[in-house]
């Protein structure tokens, strides 16, 4: 009789901070979050959905994140900025979004002032890259008890995007911003993903960036 083949050893459980439970947390986690992004469109939908969350888990926002992409033209701020009073009524109704009348008068307004940052700084990317140096932040936490709500850059850059007219971008929410998009790497250091990523980049420990010093 010939024996069956038996199963593969399993994959060790990886460890990861512990704020990712759900499936949709963890591949939000393991794929994106603390990620450098430079690709203008992506910062921008980060903008979006950042500040659509204020009040709300981020776990909600996820679950509406393809809502937001068929509603919101698939983040395009230049389709955006261009959308009229009647079409924001009609977004009050769309139940794949969060209704909520300023946030989504905030969205159109947050399109029109990151083309207007394009337009002066040549990307988006440059411009908010100018608020850590260039390079990430690594946190170096050892606890999500250590996490901060807000840092001296949070706190310069939402102080800059409310000068040029962006609305739902407070510090808090700038932070968490930061954090999504890789401007900070705040995984845990018990996390894979701390490894993996400061050992690809060329971050540098929590301090106050020129850029925050210079906006003050």
């Amino acid at each position: 009789m010939t024996a069956e083949p038996s199963a593969p050893p399993s994959e060790p459980a990886r460890r990861r901070c512990a704020w990712a439970q759900t499936a949709l947390s963890i591949a939000y986690h393991d794929l994106e979050w603390g990620v450098p992004v430079h690709d203008d469109g992506v910062l921008f939908e980060f903008l979006v959905l950042e500040g659509a969350q204020a009040g709300l888990s981020w776990e909600t926002i996820l679950k509406k994140r393809e809502g937001y992409r068929k509603a919101f033209a698939g983040f395009d701020p230049k389709a955006i900025a261009r959308f009229s009073a009647a079409r924001i009524e009609r977004l009050m109704t769309n139940p794949d979004i969060v209704r909520n009348r300023l946030k989504i008068a905030s969205t159109v307004d947050n399109a029109a002032a990151f083309l207007k940052v394009q337009k002066e700084f040549g990307s988006f990317d440059a411009y908010v890259w100018g608020f850590v140096d260039g390079s990430p932040i690594i946190g170096r936490r050892r606890t999500l008890k250590e996490l901060p709500a807000r840092t001296v850059e949070s706190d310069a850059l939402s102080r800059d995007l409310q000068r040029r007219g962006f609305r739902f971008v407070g510090s808090t929410i700038c932070y968490a911003f930061m954090q999504a998009v890789g401007l900070v790497n705040d995984h845990t250091i018990d996390c894979f993903k701390y490894s993996a990523d400061v050992t690809s980049s060329r971050g540098r420990s929590t301090r106050r960036s020129s850029a925050a010093r210079a906006r003050r």
